[in-house]
């Protein structure tokens, strides 16, 4: 089961959250259970984390948050005179909204990608909201402006609208030039947030606002922020992910509480390319943040 909750975030946008359990027989959640939010990459929806939320829904009470401009969450205006964001601090304050609206602090924060440093950002703001936290396949370093323009370049390739669902599934997965060989977890990461439009299938999002929001943080190594996360923080990487081995060791390193995992014949969508083996890594690390915190 899954229910959704309209939550108020930073200047004022309106945030779908969802909250999942087993079923709708299944009783509203202990309130001194363990609370999970998870966090989506950019161009990424809450749903994409289904299939760890349903384990995870087993004992602990789990939402997961279509970030602004994601998912069916408000997309903020464009332009120059735009009253609302998408840069980094909304990010932050919309998942530090959500935590207390819900009344989910403390909480465990599981994010992928842009959502892992989402995550550690507001771990290293408000200690007080996070007890622990899961960085999936996000680097520290500055990816800097050619990174950028390989984005922009990119995002011009794309054969939008596709003719169905299935033709965004194959060209994300096999046919775009990015992709070196057949990768059927990114092709279904891309075709669920597509949506059918009078002329085909377009993305859910504004290609023009995920670089913008991308903007606000490709430029920066966020080295500094990671040191000051003092919770106990799992650091995962999928073996032909975007984080290499040596960057996710040395912020194991900087984490005054870091531990490490490592998903063999994973990519960077590692939650859908082995979602059995990332289950594996993360239910031992919760099970140790659960017994500490009992």
């Amino acid at each position: 089961m899954v229910q959704r909750i309209d939550v108020t975030g930073a200047d004022g946008v309106r945030l779908a959250a969802w909250e999942f359990r087993e079923s709708a027989a299944t009783a509203p959640p202990d309130p001194d259970a363990p609370r999970v939010l998870l966090l989506h990459g950019l161009m990424g929806r809450a749903f994409h984390w289904a299939g760890t939320a349903r384990w995870l829904a087993g004992n602990r009470r789990v939402v997961a948050l279509d970030q602004r401009g994601h998912g069916q969450s408000d997309r903020p205006s464009a332009g120059p005179g735009a009253s609302t964001s998408l840069g980094r601090e909304a990010f932050v304050a919309d998942a530090e909204a959500v935590i207390e609206q819900l009344g989910l602090g403390p909480v465990t924060l599981i994010g992928h990608s842009m959502g892992a440093l989402t995550g550690w950002q507001l771990a290293a703001r408000r200690p007080d909201l996070v007890e622990a936290l899961v960085i999936c396949d996000m680097r520290a370093s500055a990816l800097g402006e050619a990174s950028q323009q390989e984005w922009e370049e990119w995002f011009h390739r794309w054969p939008v609208p596709f003719p169905t669902q299935d033709a965004a599934r194959r060209w994300f997965g096999e046919d775009d030039p990015r992709v070196e060989r057949p990768d059927p977890g990114r092709g279904a990461f891309f075709a669920e947030v597509m949506h059918q439009a009078t002329d085909g299938w377009r993305p859910q999002f504004s290609r023009r606002q995920m670089l913008r929001a991308r903007e606000t943080w490709v430029h920066d190594a966020h080295w500094e922020e990671l040191a000051q996360v003092r919770c106990p923080t799992l650091v995962v990487r999928g073996l032909d992910g975007e984080l290499g081995r040596a960057e996710a060791q040395e912020m194991v390193r900087v984490l005054p509480a870091g531990q490490y995992a490592e998903i063999p014949d994973a990519g960077h969508y590692l939650h859908y390319d082995q979602p059995t083996a990332l289950r594996a890594a993360l239910e031992p690390f919760l099970d140790q943040v659960r017994a500490a915190a009992t």
